[in-house]
């Protein structure tokens, strides 16, 4: 059977505004009708890392809080501390980005709660059960949450081929341990014939595992695989050096998911804003030139199909040649040409087996 995804473009006109349009399309996706009153309702964003401008703007999800309290809900904004140095990886700092980026109550009509707590180590194991973990360390919040709503920033990523649904559920409220234990396929290697001594990759490694002289050397008995500081080097001198097969981070990634839906059945809905669709995820201080141009907003109440809808209006929309994909813009598999090593299709497989969801969808386009 196939999955049911909601879909309308970014065009407005006097009386529409995409506000609007938004709420129409999350109603008629249904993703509010299994919220009750008194249900506190987790709202996961990513709120983007300081200096980054691409995440989700505040106002849309100023609906959607507005939309779960006339259910009679108890919305809250979350997310779960970052595993490498940056400007979210303790609630102190996450809290006060998330403001400066917009994410203050005053715009978006409810309180931010970081899912693991202040240093990441607010978190319960949930038991999944599947090939890599038997449990998964979820950011207690979203798991005491009765009810869940991802709000997600489609983008390319440098792990995984794409960041959509999967990604900020399972990577997005795994504590930061459970960040870890995703990331620890990843070795880095530094390309000493590139590498200029910038130590920028130094100042971003959460396990202290590089050192600069007159160039930077990753202690490997240090390195936790994190993969920031390949995102981090400004001249691209830091590869990833996949211990094993590049499908191993995704599967976990898919199993983490399967842990923040667990106990929520009937109680969660997926939304994807595919617009400012970034060569890099949301996590880096900026946001290069998009990939193709805005497409549009998605609803569907299934995690699976929602990320492939996305996926395939990705690689058929017209690329942009003056981005990364550069002379290859044409190319009809987008993230393949940004990460060739990296099969995107592997979450969505391992998805769609251990039963979160399906494949299959049918896109119904609303005006």
């Amino acid at each position: 059977m196939s999955a049911d995804v909601y879909f309308t473009n970014l065009r407005t006109k006097q009386g529409q505004s995409l506000v609007s349009k938004l709420e129409k399309l999350i109603l008629r996706a249904g993703l509010t009708e299994g919220i009750e009153p008194k249900d506190l309702v987790a709202i996961k964003m990513h709120f983007g890392e300081r200096g980054n401008l691409a995440y989700v703007r505040p106002q849309y999800v100023r609906r959607v809080v507005d939309m779960v309290k006339r259910k009679g809900g108890k919305p809250f904004l979350t997310d779960a501390n970052t595993l490498y140095v940056g400007s979210r990886a303790n609630a102190v700092d996450h809290l006060e980005t998330a403001f400066e980026n917009g994410f203050a109550y005053s715009v978006v009509g409810a309180p931010v709660m970081i899912a693991d707590g202040l240093n990441g180590k607010d978190y319960e194991a949930v038991p999944v059960n599947l090939k890599h973990f038997k449990e998964v360390k979820i950011g207690s919040a979203a798991v005491h949450a009765d009810a869940l709503l991802a709000v997600t920033h489609f983008k390319a990523h440098e792990a995984t081929g794409f960041g959509g649904t999967l990604k900020n559920l399972g990577m997005g409220l795994g504590s930061r341990a459970g960040k870890q234990q995703q990331h620890s396929d990843l070795l880095p290697e530094v390309d000493e014939a590139i590498c200029v001594a910038c130590g920028k990759c130094a100042k971003w490694c959460p396990a202290q595992a590089i050192t600069v002289t007159h160039k930077a050397h990753i202690d490997h008995s240090l390195c936790i695989g994190c993969g920031e500081c390949t995102v981090t080097c400004p001249h691209k001198a830091i590869a990833i050096n996949w211990k094993t097969e590049p499908d191993v981070i995704q599967e976990k990634i898919v199993e983490y998911t399967a842990g923040v839906l667990r106990g929520k059945e009937g109680k969660t809905g997926f939304i994807t804003f595919v617009t400012n669709v970034s060569p890099l995820c949301d996590c880096v201080a900026w946001n290069d030139v998009p990939i193709v141009g805005d497409i549009g907003i998605l609803a569907s109440k299934d995690p699976i199909a929602i990320d492939q809808a996305a996926v395939d209006l990705v690689n058929r929309a017209s690329g942009n040649p003056h981005s990364e994909l550069g002379d290859r813009y044409g190319e009809t598999d987008k993230f393949r040409v940004l990460f060739p090593r990296v099969d995107w299709n592997v979450q969505l497989a391992y998805g769609e087996q251990v039963g979160l969801g399906t494949r299959q969808y049918r896109l119904i386009e609303m005006g």
